[in-house]
């Protein structure tokens, strides 16, 4: 069976290639119709990729996030650091995490630790 894809270059495109991604979702592995989802997938991923970027967060970004949805505040994060100025460092952006304040985060407050590595604020 050939099949007939060609480069997703514009929204229509883009469109069609996610329809045509639906239809033949759960397609077999290794079936003419389960390479087709694998083709068209990966040409979605590289079209999302330059159209539609995630942004990274920084460390910070994602330790207020992770409070802020949790209802943690700066007290909080004393508590489990021990220390009221240590808090109000990292939450200014004044001072980074260290390793092991890195991993208690990811134990007590259950955030993943590969988010919080990285300088708190971009250079």
């Amino acid at each position: 069976m050939t099949m007939d894809i060609r480069p997703i270059r514009t929204a229509s495109d883009h469109e069609a290639a996610l329809r045509e991604i639906d239809r033949l979702w759960g397609a077999e592995v290794g079936s003419d119709d389960g390479d087709r989802l694998d083709v068209l997938a990966t040409l979605v991923e590289r079209y999302e990729e330059g159209h539609f970027p995630i942004p990274t967060s920084t460390p910070l970004e994602v330790l207020k996030f992770m409070m802020e949805q949790t209802g943690r505040r700066q007290t909080d994060l004393a508590n489990l650091l021990g220390s009221r100025s240590r808090a109000s460092e990292i939450l200014s952006g004044r001072r980074n995490l260290t390793l092991d304040q890195i991993r208690l985060l990811a134990r007590e407050w259950r955030i993943p630790a590969g988010a919080l590595v990285g300088e708190l604020e971009p250079a």
